[in-house]
């Protein structure tokens, strides 16, 4: 190797490491620091003194904080919406309309299967409130039955009997039919009435549940004795309706060519055939304007009342059921060509006598799914059979669900909805528990007991009609006359009696505008927004780059670690050396005057950094030894004097 190379080759080895190659954390530490861009680190190796150090340790570690914590917030907040509201002006699809009688039954065709109940029902009502029925109840049964009944005729089995509580007594109670007290046990689910007290008295109406062949039992009681009544009437009819067959049942209720009497679409005639049927296990026939099986969906043309839907209803309040609904008139809903109707939860109620009119918004929903909402497009992803034959909506979830679970527990399905697949409506003759199976099931479902509520998502796209309601008299005093006796002419096929207003109702359906209103969702942050946010963040409390993200990553985890990797390396060659060492080591030699370390002389010329590595002069003389006198190596002249001993003697 020439001279020149072998001391810049001894002036590199004896420099100091320094950056990445460090042989210690501490001194990578100080590198960074000093070359970093992050102004905070540095401050904290070249400030003098402890406490301005203390305090610039303080601020950047309260920046880092900063950093992470605003960045967490950043990353949580991710994934959020924002809600854009459009309104546009366009031709609107008219929705579904589907009308219903709030009487399901006409009270001639279902007189003879509630004979015993409402036998039981008057006699209740004479033990507690002394009276009897009024005096259209005996105009009723002079008219002629209904042809007789083919088949097994349902039965009215009173296994639920009418009891009296007094207040504070819960554990006996009077019988209606007996008058005698017997004991009562149970859970007491005391349900308060939504009317007035029909009498100042301390005693509640009420009936005990239990389940068959067991001791649990469910008492459930009223303050009001209409609500009581009414509520165990609805119990024992439910169970003698389901015993009936289904066309039976629509031929009891009322035909569209009935309920009907007029209709007028879009300034254009319509009629019963535009109509399509559907039968609602609570409420009879109920008839579908502009439903999904017709061959062409119905759109109007400009907004109002008249371009919208006009029917008048007839009613026909002498074939009202006098226990089982107590209001008259009709109910409407609004909904999509696919939808099912659910008229018992959010059925608008129709007046007799009276002008109804709706006007309508249309809004339309869309909404972002995962990992947005829990929303879901069409409920395919739900674990939860879709028993009703039209698309998926969370009132569909809701319904299906109590319907599967009351299936699984009872052994049978409410009345009130569809039949799931291979099941049957209860009944007491071959449910003897359902009534007590299906209070408890109904309270574990309002109590969310059934889980029904947490696996049942909203559907991520959906239509909602606002409606708007008012009221006006119809007929008018002066109209009437004659429009109920044109009516009454147009209905002669189908009605053989004179009609008055209180048989008729009045109905319009309409689009207020056609300004349709659309609420999307749309992600308010993005992966290049995000991204924006960081480096925002690391400018503002360290003045920082991505860059400096990298530096961080490479010196705080590449570096570190291969320094701690060659630290261990070199104790594991350190261990390995002395385990591989003789037991008893020689003593070391003493040192001579050639192994003096200070007499070492370095074959290359001295530099400053190997001066200042040598070892300080000890105290003492070191041993050894003594360096030359130079002085008496140096040459008077060059071999001129010769010794006589050491000349050559001359050739002879």
């Amino acid at each position: 190797m020439a001279p020149g190379e072998k001391i810049k080759a001894k002036i590199k080895k004896n420099l100091p490491v320094r950056g990445p190659q460090a042989p210690t954390i501490k001194e990578l530490m100080r590198w960074y620091c000093l070359k970093t861009n992050t102004h905070g680190c540095r401050r904290i190796v070249v400030s003098r003194g402890r406490l301005r150090r203390l305090l610039w340790i303080l601020f950047t570690l309260t920046a880092v904080a900063l950093i992470f914590w605003q960045c967490a917030l950043l990353v949580l907040s991710f994934y959020t919406v924002s809600v854009s509201i459009k309104i546009h002006f366009q031709k609107l699809d008219f929705p579904a309309v589907t009308i219903c009688n709030i009487n399901p039954y006409k009270y001639s065709a279902v007189r003879p299967l509630l004979a015993d109940l409402e036998q039981e029902t008057r006699a209740a009502l004479k033990t507690l409130y002394g009276f009897s029925e009024i005096e259209s109840r005996k105009r009723r049964e002079a008219e002629p039955w209904s042809s007789a009944w083919e088949g097994t005729q349902p039965k009215f089995l009173n296994l639920i009997p009418l009891m009296v509580f007094n207040e504070g007594e819960t554990s006996k109670a009077t019988d209606f039919l007996t008058g005698q007290k017997r004991k009562v046990s149970g859970n007491i689910i005391h349900k308060a009435a939504d009317v007035m007290h029909v009498q100042e008295s301390k005693e509640v109406v009420g009936f005990q549940l239990c389940s068959n062949g067991t001791s649990h039992c469910a008492v459930y009681t009223f303050s009001s004795g209409v609500n009581a009544i009414q509520e165990w009437y609805k119990l024992h009819y439910m169970n003698i309706m389901a015993q009936v067959p289904l066309e039976k049942k629509i031929n009891m209720s009322y035909s569209a060519e009935e309920l009907l009497v007029t209709c007028f679409f879009d300034g254009v005639s319509c009629d019963a055939r535009n109509f399509t049927l559907f039968h609602h296990p609570m409420y009879g026939n109920c008839y579908t304007f502009n439903n999904k099986e017709n061959e062409t969906i119905h759109s109007t043309s400009m907004g109002g009342s008249e371009y919208g839907l006009q029917v008048i209803l007839y009613i026909n309040e002498e074939e009202y059921n006098p226990f089982l609904v107590s209001s008259t008139g009709a109910k409407v809903i609004v909904h999509r060509q696919d939808e099912y109707p659910f008229i018992e939860d959010v059925g608008t109620e129709i007046e007799t006598a009276m002008a109804t009119s709706i006007g309508m918004h249309l809004t339309e929903s869309f909404k972002l799914g995962e990992p947005y909402s829990q929303c879901t497009e069409d409920g395919s992803d739900v674990p939860i059979d879709n028993i009703y034959n039209a698309a998926y909506s969370l009132q569909i979830c809701l319904h299906s669900c109590f319907q599967t679970k009351m299936v699984e527990r009872c052994g049978c399905a409410q009345y009130s909805q569809p039949l799931p697949p291979a099941a049957n409506y209860c009944n007491y003759q071959q449910h003897p528990n359902w009534m007590y199976c299906y209070y408890e099931l109904h309270q574990a479902f309002v109590q969310e007991q059934l889980g029904c509520q947490s696996v049942c998502r909203e559907a991520c796209s959906f239509k909602e009609w606002t409606l708007t309601t008012s009221l006006a008299q119809w007929p008018s005093v002066v109209s009437e006359k004659w429009l109920l006796r044109v009516l009454t002419w147009d209905q002669g096929q189908q009605i053989k009696k004179k009609l008055n207003k209180t048989d008729l109702a009045k109905l319009l359906i309409f689009y207020k505008d056609l300004n349709q209103r659309s609420i999307m969702e749309s992600p308010a942050n993005s992966v290049e927004m995000l991204l924006s946010n960081f480096g925002g963040q690391l400018g503002l409390w360290m003045s920082c780059s991505i860059v400096c993200i990298i530096e961080i990553i490479e010196v705080f985890f590449i570096d570190s670690l291969s320094i701690i990797a060659r630290q261990q390396w070199q104790k594991a060659k350190k261990w390995w050396a002395q385990r591989q060492a003789p037991a008893c080591p020689e003593a070391p030699p003493s040192l001579r005057g050639q192994d003096n370390p200070v007499l070492d002389i370095d074959d290359d010329l001295p530099t400053f950094t190997s001066a200042l590595r040598l070892p300080p002069a000890p105290g003492a003389q070191v041993p050894g030894t003594p360096p030359p006198k130079y002085n008496t190596l140096r040459l008077e002249r060059a071999f001129s004097n010769q010794l006589t001993d050491t000349q050559v003697p001359a050739e002879s």
